[in-house]
């Protein structure tokens, strides 16, 4: 059965609630059984001091219990393809023990109460879903099915223990007597609410751990989902958006005339990002994009170009960086090295490319702002949308749509502040549609990074210091400035500054430079390019050391267990031991990312003469800890490949007078399906907590790919995208 979802509505109330606790509450509306839980905000957990126990909460995510066994769940995260929907409803079904049939969704509106506590607000990133819902979806369940069955324990007069629940009702088996969960869901609600009810062991566990179809499929399939590039509202104008082409520009002067003369054009109003033009139609607004005369200020960045960024990220490696990490005596430990590796590598500007563009639909009035966005942090977007118009955070409705991919670009603001604004201009509902070439031309770009690494090795060729210095942009400084400390930006050395290897000597550190770009989170953040720097000069190391790289790499995990079965067991699935048929190829790469951790076997060939290469195969390892949905696992591993295969051979966003030089798939090209190798995921069984699998795969496969290059053509990649040069 589908899940019908309907987004920005709140079905339930609460007052008075121990923030620990769990809350039972009457639906506003509908008679039932609404059980909900607390998810503290990061910050709010440490301030909490011993009157949290008794002090009003709000609360996060619930259920609600219908009379008619329906089974509502809110979804507190974005859906954007990772199976996040399905992957919570599993959690909480499983304790629950209701009819999977009776699920229903809805995505929860921006509130205090859904704050994931990975970031201290409403948000969808960082492979967090699975883990900061875990604990609480399924206390919330057992507090929920314990209350169903002492309803109906009173109901007949026995004690709640002679009774059971199973697929949404509960059984008194000494009397053959059967109630559903609906049948009871009332009554259910005025009682007293459970505290500490214990959870299942796993090993009774019917849905967690089973390949399950997903609930929003049928829906996507059919049309009913609603993205938010389908959303209308009655009255509503289409506006595009004329943004300066060199970013921090400006407009100097312009002239509508002729926009304003094409049919179907409405008006053109000003905003902070540049013109809008209103409409009838988008088409037509496009249109009038096109027939308007604007002259730019261009700012500072009118002269930036890639060159002189690579020169100025180059530059940076003679100076001191923010320590990351400083294990022993680096310094002595090179110069007493029998043999010094050092190498330097590059990489670019990358676009995230969701395959739905940007847009959001904005409905301001003088006391409420209503907006219809695919977005992934409801909190910012109703934050910033308050401030645009002139309202109280809690006047501001987020309705979250299905979104068309996000890979963290939807995490930003910047589309739902234009809407904003302009629906405020126009003085009725706007929706605003980017194009391809905006979206392209007007992102927050993972960051162009350069480093420098080198080791020392000793007589028996292996490693005895390890140093590693990164230049590159701050994405938290630029999304939360004065988050940092130090002038060190966590996620600028995530994949280098936890290198798992037990080298004695280890010294990384951080040079933050920011060329006038803007930057921010890419599906796997800083472990993209910086697991390239790593384990591309882990392979460097193996070779000068005479090793081989899947041992090299297995002698240095003895303090990282997981690391070590990630890497043994894609080495196992991969016959890395056998020898591989005439002009084949393997590189070998193991990273974490998110608590999580990957290791990935890359087997291809090389046409030298004609400097092309094809990948054959794809083995892939991962420890996600405890599996709720071991199909989504393989799912979002195989799009992660994808993903980072498409980044090496063909990523690179280019600057020229600052402004972006790609503007479509015709020259940011993404890995088509007659490229693809065949994949194969392997799941590492786990009783540890769930962590994340979006990102996870990522930054694995590219430098895999470029060590099975050099095992084809003795050339290092240093220098992402992957060059036909580099294939000769």
């Amino acid at each position: 059965m589908s899940a019908r979802t309907t987004t920005g509505t709140t079905t339930g109330t609460t007052t008075g609630i121990n923030r620990r606790g769990f809350l039972k509450t009457s639906a506003a509306g509908a008679a039932g059984l609404a059980i909900g839980f607390y998810l503290p905000g990061r910050f709010e957990a440490l301030a909490a001091g011993p009157a949290a126990a008794t002090a009003p909460a709000s609360l996060n995510a619930w259920m609600l219990i219908s009379t008619t066994d329906a089974v509502t769940i809110m979804i507190d995260k974005s859906e954007m393809g990772q199976g996040i929907l399905t992957a919570l409803c599993m959690i909480a079904a499983e304790e629950l023990d209701c009819d999977w049939k009776s699920i229903r969704t809805e995505f929860a509106p921006a509130a205090k109460k859904y704050f994931n506590p990975a970031f201290g607000m409403q948000g969808t990133g960082g492979s967090s879903s699975v883990r900061s819902s875990w604990d609480p979806m399924r206390k919330a369940g057992a507090a929920a099915r314990d209350m169903l069955l002492q309803a109906a324990a009173q109901k007949w007069g026995v004690d709640k223990s002679a009774c059971r629940t199973e697929n949404g009702a509960i059984y008194h088996d000494a009397t053959k007597r059967k109630l559903t969960y609906g049948s009871v869901a009332e009554a259910a609600s005025k009682l007293p609410v459970p505290q500490n009810v214990p959870l299942k062991d796993p090993k009774q566990y019917r849905i967690i751990g089973k390949s399950t179809k997903r609930l929003d499929t049928p829906d996507k399939v059919n049309g009913a989902a609603q993205f938010g590039i389908d959303v209308r509202q009655p009255a509503m104008l289409y506006a595009v958006i004329a943004r300066c082409p060199v970013f921090g520009g400006k407009v100097a002067s312009f002239d509508a005339a002729k926009a304003k003369a094409v049919p179907g054009v409405k008006d053109v109003v000003q905003i902070s990002n540049g013109l809008a033009v209103l409409a009838d139609s988008t088409w037509a607004a496009m249109q009038g994009r096109r027939a308007l005369d604007i002259k730019w200020d261009e700012g500072a960045n009118a002269n930036v170009n890639s060159a002189g960024i690579s020169k100025l990220l180059a530059s940076q490696m003679a100076k001191n960086g923010a320590e990351a990490r400083k294990e022993g005596d680096v310094e002595s430990a090179l110069m007493s090295a029998v043999q010094k590796v050092e190498a330097v590598y590059e990489a670019p500007y990358l676009a995230h490319a969701t395959m739905e563009p940007l847009n959001a639909t904005a409905d301001v009035r003088a006391d409420r702002v209503d907006v219809w966005a695919p977005t992934q942090f409801q909190t910012m977007a109703q934050g910033m949308s308050a401030k645009v118009a002139g309202v109280k955070p809690e006047n501001v409705f987020i309705h979250t749509t299905y979104l068309g991919g996000g890979f963290g670009r939807k995490a930003g603001t910047d589309f739902v502040m234009e809407a904003v604004e302009t629906s405020k201009a126009a003085g009725a509902p706007v929706k605003l549609t980017w194009s391809r070439e905006d979206d392209m031309q007007h992102d927050f770009y993972r960051p162009a990074s350069y480093a420098r690494l080198s080791a020392g090795l000793n007589a028996d060729g292996l490693p005895v210091a390890w140093t590693t210095r990164v230049a590159c942009s701050s994405i938290m400084e630029k999304w939360f400035p004065g988050s940092t400390k130090n002038n060190l930006d966590p996620t600028s050395v995530e994949g280098v500054a936890n290198l798992p290897y037990s080298i004695p000597n280890i010294l990384v550190d951080y040079v933050r430079i920011e060329p006038g770009i803007p930057v921010g989170f890419w599906r796997s953040v800083g472990t993209s390019q910086n697991g390239f720097f790593s384990e591309c000069f882990m392979d460097e190391l193996a070779t000068a050391g005479k090793k081989d790289p899947y041992e090299f790499r297995r002698r240095f995990l003895d303090k990282a267990p997981r690391h070590l079965g990630v890497l043994e067991l894609v080495a196992q699935k991969a016959d890395w031991n056998k020898p591989l048929p005439e002009g084949r190829y393997r590189g070998i790469a193991v990273l974490e990312a998110f608590q999580s951790f990957a290791a990935q076997v890359v087997e291809i060939s090389v046409d030298r003469k004609a400097r092309t290469l094809k990948l054959h195969r794809v083995v892939c390892a991962v420890d996600v800890g405890r599996v709720v949905n071991p199909a989504n696992i393989v799912m979002q591993s195989e799009s992660a490949i994808v993903y980072g295969l498409s980044s090496a051979l063909y990523g690179a966003i280019t600057i020229s007078n600052g402004r972006v030089e790609q503007s479509n798939f015709d020259d940011y090209q993404v890995l088509r399906m007659d490229a693809m190798p065949t994949i194969e995921v392997h799941i590492v069984p786990s009783e540890e907590k769930p962590t994340g699998a979006g990102e996870l795969s990522v930054p694995p496969v590219v430098p895999a790919l470029c060590n099975a290059i050099f095992a084809a053509t003795g050339k290092r990649i240093r220098r992402l995208p992957i060059a036909p040069e580099d294939l000769a």
